[in-house]
């Protein structure tokens, strides 16, 4: 699409989004920020060299970028082809794609993942079940977009193997800052492992990990604790889902789970949290009524940078930081589609439509890195 720069151009002091932003000792340029995508497209668990144009291509100079969720071990596999974090192969793997961002002035952190019951079988080693903090499988859900047969009935966690599943994240955390990233980010949302155990629906443990709100936060605690002493707090950032369901996964009194995770973050001095918002019933769709939830208890509970993301678009964005109540927004599916989305919010131009045909294909082209870019005219 062709426009002409000067039908468009705002100053961009006068649009929220495009305000700068100090980030800990990160200095953003602006306030949208790429958030994690899972895009299958990491062959046998390795980041592929076509990864290098698909992140450079949505990387600005004072951009913020968070890559697609990556395994923290063998056991934390659920999907074919997402990438990993835990070998040597993978951390040479991810160099490239982490200096080709850099190149271009982005700050980006890795996402750090365990899917927990939410696999099966054929990605465990030996064949073995995977582990959750219950041996509960996953349910139907209408809206959820998912088969429960894909997924192998989980085997529950002993107390004893929990610290080495905690050990796994700061490992992981390390080989990303090995890798050249900035910073990392843990993956306690969508239904995943941290999320299995903070959400009663799934946690029904009797011993210091279940039952009160307390317990059921504590492994999530755990792993940022480990990994903020690893690498620094100043470089970790989590994600969190209270209100959600995702993945048969939700919880009993959300504003108080997520109040509780935002106000025992603050002890450990991480950087940020990045929170879904309530409104978003399934992965990719928002409640049609008005949402009496919000992420405000948790914005104001927290101490450090705070992320929003869930059904967004540039007004609402703008609208979200005008308000105080967030301070950076994620973009997830008009990012994949635009990936010069910053430009196009900045000059208000029209976005590409992105086709969800092709989000979770394996071709390394088509639906990744072929979407256009604006073409202005000054």
């Amino acid at each position: 699409m062709i426009i002409n720069n000067s039908d468009h151009e705002t100053p961009s002091s006068n649009i929220p989004l495009f305000t700068p932003y100090k980030m800990g000792n990160f200095n953003l340029s602006h306030r949208v920020v790429l958030p994690p995508l899972s895009r299958l497209r990491s062959y046998d668990n390795i980041p592929q060299k076509h990864a290098i144009l698909y992140y450079s291509q949505r990387t600005t100079k004072g951009g913020f970028l968070i890559a697609e969720a990556s395994v923290v071990s063998e056991t934390g596999r659920g999907y074919v082809h997402t990438p990993g974090i835990w070998s040597k192969e993978q951390v040479e793997a991810w160099k490239p794609i982490v200096n080709a961002v850099h190149a271009k002035g982005g700050i980006f952190f890795c996402q750090l993942w365990h899917a927990g019951r939410v696999s099966n079988r054929e990605f465990q080693p030996n064949g073995e079940a995977p582990v959750s903090s219950s041996d509960k499988p996953l349910k139907y859900q209408p809206n959820g977009g998912f088969d429960p047969a894909d997924f192998t009935p989980p085997r529950r966690l002993t107390t004893d193997e929990i610290p080495l599943i905690v050990n796994e994240f700061r490992i992981a955390a390390r080989n990303a800052i090995d890798a050249g990233f900035d910073g990392i980010e843990i993956h306690g949302a969508n239904g995943y492992l941290i999320d299995q155990f903070l959400k009663d629906q799934v946690n029904d443990r009797t011993d210091q990990y279940g039952g009160t709100l307390e317990n059921r936060c504590r492994f999530a605690l755990e792993v940022v604790e480990a990994v903020a002493n690893e690498i620094g707090g100043d470089k970790v950032g989590i994600r969190l889902s209270p209100f959600a369901d995702y993945m048969d996964c939700g919880d009993s009194n959300p504003e108080a789970l997520g109040l509780c995770m935002a106000t025992s973050l603050n002890k450990y001095n991480i950087l940020y949290c990045h929170a879904i918002e309530p409104r978003m019933i399934t992965q990719f769709t928002k409640t049609k009524s008005e949402c009496p939830n919000s992420l405000l208890p948790m914005r104001k509970a927290f101490n450090g940078t705070f992320i929003v993301a869930g059904g967004y678009d540039r007004e609402d964005g703008n609208k979200a930081v005008a308000e105080g109540r967030t301070d950076l927004v994620a973009y997830g599916r008009w990012f994949i589609a635009n990936p010069d989305l910053p430009t196009r919010f900045q000059l208000d131009a029209p976005l590409n439509k992105y086709d969800r045909d092709t989000f979770y294909s394996h071709d390394p082209v088509i639906g990744y890195t072929d979407y256009p870019f604006l073409e202005i005219i000054n």
